[in-house]
């Protein structure tokens, strides 16, 4: 309350004690502005997200009269259950293989009167463990017949197929360097380097052609996929920049990866989760139009325009979202 001339006192002894009365609260009030200063200004490890007003200056003449009650003198609250951690503590999975290996004694007689020794027991232990990668030659050998008493025609058995007819790798080592690739992200500049260390000397363009054989001929199980997902009700699709080599310029341009998703197992909707990607040159209405052509149903896509413009020609109404 602001204090007024006529209401000072005459006395000199009573002014004096309350300009020292004033004075003690302007400290504790510059304490206060101190404090909230460091703790909005100062620095990061010394400030405080929410600042409470226990932590202002601690005035021990405003608290003196209200005291909180000690953490013992509050009703015991129910403590929520712990769950307990579930750790493996030495259980390997049961689907692999056990390969034993028994490890004798040097020697079964008794060491007291060198008589022979039986088995009443043993003790056995698991341990995870890791057989190398190996290459090898696979020598496929047809034999060939004839008759001997008549010129009739030479028997034999037809060829196995293989992914690369008349190369050098079979169906399973491609299969390999697929999953290698695009699974585990092994590029093939890294693999040909794991090839040469086990003395293998295969050139990069090599497996690139390689993998063009294999994206051949899984082409129509990727299109049976890409189909039944657009049948589903609902459909997630994004994109994002995919940096192509552009021979002849000595650059690259810049392309789309089209990812197309479905997942109802939130609310145990028919369509099972499963990803396919589509590869356009842009990401303009036409590339929409061209990948989403027969889908009918709910799109979900994030806010880019080219979805609205081309809602009409895909017959599906889109749903943006925040999933992107």
């Amino acid at each position: 309350m602001a204090l007024r001339p006529e209401d000072l006192p005459s006395d000199p002894a009573a002014l004096a004690e309350m300009v020292l009365a004033f004075e003690g609260e302007n400290d504790d009030l510059r304490a206060e502005i101190a404090t909230l200063k460091s703790l909005i200004f100062g620095a990061r490890s010394e400030r405080a997200a929410i600042v409470c007003a226990e932590q202002i200056a601690f005035d021990l003449e405003r608290t003196a009269g209200s005291q909180l009650p000690a953490n013992d003198d509050k009703p015991d609250a129910p403590r929520p259950e712990r769950r307990k951690a579930k750790r493996n503590i030495g259980a390997l999975p049961a689907h692999l293989p056990r390969v034993e290996r028994v490890i004798e004694p040097a020697s079964t007689l008794c060491p007291c009167c060198t008589g022979q020794m039986h088995r009443i027991g043993e003790e056995s232990s698991e341990a995870l463990d890791r057989v190398p990668a190996w290459l090898r030659v696979l020598r496929t050998i047809r034999p060939k017949y004839a008759c001997r008493s008549c010129e009739g025609p030479i028997v034999q058995a037809p060829a196995p197929a293989r992914l690369v007819e008349g190369g050098m790798a079979t169906t399973a080592l491609i299969a390999h360097i697929a999953a290698a690739k695009y699974a585990w992200q092994s590029t093939l500049y890294r693999q040909t380097q794991i090839l040469a260390g086990q003395g293998v000397v295969v050139d990069r363009q090599t497996l690139a052609r390689w993998m063009g054989s294999a994206a051949w001929l899984v082409r129509g199980l990727y299109d049976l996929q890409l189909k039944t997902m657009h049948g589903f009700e609902r459909l997630f699709c994004d994109e994002t920049p995919m940096p192509v080599l552009d021979p002849g310029r000595g650059r690259t341009r810049i392309c789309q990866f089209w990812a197309h998703a479905t997942d109802d197992r939130a609310w145990k909707g028919p369509a099972p989760p499963a990803v396919a990607y589509v590869f356009a040159g842009g990401r303009g209405k036409k590339e929409i139009v061209a990948q989403l052509a027969g889908f009918e149903g709910v799109l979900q896509v994030d806010g880019y325009a080219a979805y609205a413009s081309a809602r009409l020609l895909i017959h599906c109404p889109s749903r943006s979202n925040d999933m992107a």
